[in-house]
């Protein structure tokens, strides 16, 4: 397993209260306000105090893979990093926000600490070299397509680029058309490449291509799948939350409540105590 020290070499800023405590990457899905997004970054942040867990806040600032013409895509690029960049400050924390190409990559290098590859771009060379080379951490999703093996693909172009700052993160396999399934062993394979998995508890938890062209999920299986990776070993969990999913303009179907965020991270610090004692 890769331990706490690696990941800090990974992150900036990043913070340790307890030496054993796993990474939390969580926020909003996007940017839907200034007021939204501070309301959950500061939530998520006292909790992250209360569990002496090291916390990146996650946000996008544009939403470029939406299943319908009229979902919404963001408040404006620029207006959304300039908040992201505030609540880092702000905070005192990493801030990471998807890119989806090259020219994306080189902004929004200007005002967040990672760059996340989607889960669709794992493979793109240009997007993976072009976020090696601005030097800022680089957090790549494994496709819904691939297996946990073929992910030293996407690590190598990171880091033959110069850019040894690499997390890995594990969202699920595609099962049949409108299902995902989470295969366990997967994180000790991807952590054998020298990096820290992560795994994503909310969107390995969607049912994508749904016939109303708004994307499923199952948030109730939430904490099933995070006490299930954290038993695996998972070095870090991402999870998207909000104060009211049924009305989040993203992705709202797979979020967590964020008043269950607390209750969550309880069980989930325990849990991850005893795990590290085998």
């Amino acid at each position: 397993m890769v331990k706490n020290s690696g990941a800090q070499a990974v992150l900036p800023s990043v913070r340790y209260g307890e030496e054993n405590g796993f990474i939390l990457i969580a926020g909003p899905c996007v940017v839907e306000s200034r007021e939204m997004t501070f309301e959950i970054a500061e939530a998520i942040y006292a909790l992250s105090e209360k569990y002496r867990l090291p916390f990146v806040f996650k946000a996008s600032y544009r939403k470029a893979n939406r299943s319908r013409l009229d979902s919404f895509t963001g408040i404006g690029d620029e207006k959304a990093l300039l908040i992201l960049k505030e609540i880092g400050e702000h905070l005192s924390i990493p801030v990471i926000t998807d890119v989806h190409s090259a020219e994306e990559a080189r902004m929004a290098a200007q005002y967040v600490d990672v760059l996340q590859i989607p889960a669709f771009l794992c493979r793109q060379t240009d997007l993976l070299v072009a976020c090696a080379r601005t030097g800022k951490s680089v957090s790549i999703k494994k496709g819904q397509f691939l297996s946990p093996g073929a992910m030293r693909f996407a690590v190598d172009k990171v880091m033959e680029s110069g850019n040894n700052k690499v997390l890995i993160t594990e969202r699920g396999t595609t099962f049949g058309y409108q299902d995902l399934v989470v295969d366990f062993r997967g994180i000790p394979e991807m952590q054998k490449f020298g990096v820290p998995v992560i795994f994503d508890a909310t969107h390995s938890l969607q049912q994508p291509n749904q016939s109303s062209g708004v994307t499923g999920g199952a948030p109730e299986l939430i904490e099933t799948m995070a006490r299930a990776a954290i038993a695996a070993g998972t070095d870090g969990l991402f999870l998207e939350t909000h104060p009211e999913p049924s009305r989040a303009k993203s992705d709202g179907a797979n979020m967590l409540k964020l008043d269950l965020l607390d209750d969550l991270l309880s069980k989930l610090t325990r849990l991850r105590e005893v795990v590290i004692e085998f």
